[in-house]
């Protein structure tokens, strides 16, 4: 009984290690298109900015986007859109109100008046979000991108740019207001209300302007015909943004929350690369935005988020994509089931090598809860991480497989993880790499060997395991600490807690007499039902002290590499 609850145990902790239990503040946005969520249909490229948000926060604050295509203050109220965000604010939310694209289109669902019913409504969102605890933000509506002069003030001819395919011939350098009164209301009324105010018609109009009318079809829906199965015919609108235009409003949008709103600061994030299934990213695979970072990209990191999902794809971070930093949303999973003996395109089996689902050649790689795995199941050995770059940093992070889970493929590869969870069944963490293992959780699911390393002869180090846990499924057992996959391998276990699923003799040779005079397996201290220590095999040691041992000393080499103390801070080296 006291074994199963320790089991039921371990298990909770792990699942509640990579998901969030406590409780988030929300962010409703109620809006337009400019701001609203997107079908991904056909490759449709088109953005509202709303849509992008949340790759700006941690995952403390959830964006609930309720903003709508063709909604005007009017319309979003009438269709009981806004007493369905009212019926889900509790007391902290946030509720980000962008209005006026739509308000003054002259139809009589939509159209409300500057001065009147336009105040009207954004005063009820102001009031009515504040009566059920929430905190009302008012921004006003993103710039048109119109560079050509209207021929009067009146909003209802400039919104005839307003799909971009009546424009006047002739472009200029200057760029016009179309939206006149209804991009003054929201600042006057948050002056009245005493409500945070972003202006992100001066913000989007600094920047449509600064880039100039040729380079700022980039950030709008200009889209030629033939490139997207969505618009076939093409499509020139200057109202609507694309992934890349979404992407920039947003982060405009962020930094002018942060400096608005200083107790969502704290949650902010502003990473070089977001991927995202649904479409609220850069990309949509892993592998593309590994593309798309530079090569060679020397002393600052390139960071990538990773959003919620099971991403089914090999991927490969090649020896140029140097200083990545892989952060993971909880939830992102990267996978793929291919195996030992699965054949290629030529009929020729994949081999352990191309078995793995992802590759890390590059040095300086930082993966943050991200769970790398192997699907295939126990047909042998399936690989989930392939690593082979220098200084590679996994923090919080999974590594799912059965046999060959983890291998450290780099002669010259130095790893370090930090409380990550590993599981296999057969020489799971295997190769030539040195790696140190500091609060990490390890679990055999079948009997079996936990490490196989093939350290060269001459290393200094190969594995090195600080205040570990080592668990099992339930029934296990007959699980050895290592056996040499070559003569000199290396692995030693430091205050360790190992569970009776480990051997009492502990080692085990490979059947190779010969390796008990060169391997190096070792431990200091070990605790738990798994720790035999008079019944360890005479070719193994115990430490008396952990001189020469400590984490800095196998990590160092020659530049000095502390990864437990500097985080995943870039060594200054010359390249």
């Amino acid at each position: 009984m006291k074994s199963k609850l320790l089991l039921f145990l371990s298990l909770f902790c792990l699942l509640t290690a990579f998901r969030s239990d406590r409780p988030v503040t929300t962010i409703f946005m109620i809006g337009d298109s400019t701001m609203a969520n997107k079908s991904i249909i056909g490759g449709n490229p088109e953005r509202g900015w709303g849509m992008m948000l949340p790759g700006f926060f941690s995952e403390d604050v959830q964006i609930d986007n309720h903003a709508v295509n063709g909604r005007s203050t009017k319309s979003f109220i009438d269709e009981g859109r806004w007493d369905k965000v009212l019926s889900k604010i509790k007391k902290g939310d946030y509720v980000f109100i962008q209005f006026g694209h739509n308000d003054s289109k002259q139809d009589s669902l939509r159209h409300t008046t500057p001065g009147s019913t336009f105040d009207d409504n954004l005063r009820r969102f102001v009031n009515e979000t504040r009566q059920h605890g929430g905190i009302p933000v008012l921004f006003n509506s993103i710039v048109r991108r119109n560079f050509v002069c209207p021929l009067d003030d009146s909003i209802s001819k400039d919104t005839r740019h307003d799909a971009g395919t009546h424009q006047q011939p002739v472009e200029g350098d200057v760029l016009y207001d179309t939206h006149g009164e209804y991009a003054k209301v929201p600042q006057r009324i948050a002056q009245e209300l005493n409500v945070p105010f972003i202006d992100m018609n001066k913000l989007t109009h600094e920047l449509v302007e600064g880039v100039g009318p040729v380079n700022s079809k980039q950030l709008f829906m200009w889209v030629a015909p033939n490139e997207v199965a969505a618009f076939p015919k093409g499509r020139e609108d200057n109202t609507h943004l694309n992934i890349y235009g979404g992407r920039t409003v947003a982060r405009l949008a962020s930094k002018a929350i942060a400096s608005t709103l200083p107790d969502l600061a704290p949650y902010i994030r502003d990473y070089d690369f977001v991927v995202a299934q649904d479409g609220s990213g850069d990309f949509f695979t892993v592998q593309e935005a590994i593309n798309a970072v530079p090569d060679f990209r020397k002393n600052v990191r390139t960071t990538i988020l990773v959003r919620k999902g099971d991403y089914k794809e090999k991927v490969v971070i090649p020896e140029s994509k140097i200083n990545i930093s892989l952060i993971g949303q909880d939830g992102a999973v990267i996978t793929y089931d291919d195996y030992a003996n699965k054949p290629n395109v030529f009929g020729e089996n994949k081999g352990t090598s191309g078995s793995s689902t992802c590759y890390i050649y590059a040095p300086d790689f930082y993966a943050e809860n991200i769970t790398f795995a192997n699907s295939a199941g126990p047909v042998g050995q399936a690989v989930a991480c392939f690593v082979s770059g220098d200084r590679a940093f996994f923090k919080n992070c999974r590594f799912l497989g059965y046999q060959d889970t983890l291998y450290t493929y780099g002669k010259n590869s130095r790893q370090y993880y930090e409380d990550c969870y590993i599981e296999g069944t057969v020489d799971f963490i295997f190769g030539w790499s040195t790696a140190v293992f500091n609060r990490c959780h390890i679990n055999s699911k079948s009997k079996g060997y936990v490490t196989a390393p093939s350290t060269d002869a001459g290393k200094q180090y190969g594995y090195a395991f600080y205040d570990c846990q080592l668990t099992a499924d339930e029934g296990v057992g007959g699980v050895y600490l290592s056996r040499p996959w070559r003569p000199y391998a290396q692995a030693v276990f430091v205050n360790c807690d190992l569970g009776k699923h480990i051997l009492p003799v502990g080692w085990h040779n490979w059947n190779k007499k010969e390796a008990e005079k060169t391997v190096f397996y070792a431990e200091y201290e070990s605790k738990g039902d798994g720790a035999n220590v008079k019944e360890r095999a005479k070719f193994s040691r115990q430490l008396k002290n952990l001189k020469g041992y400590q984490i800095e000393d196998v990590l160092a080499g020659s530049d000095g590499w502390n990864p437990s103390i500097n985080g995943n801070a870039l060594v200054n080296v010359s390249r």
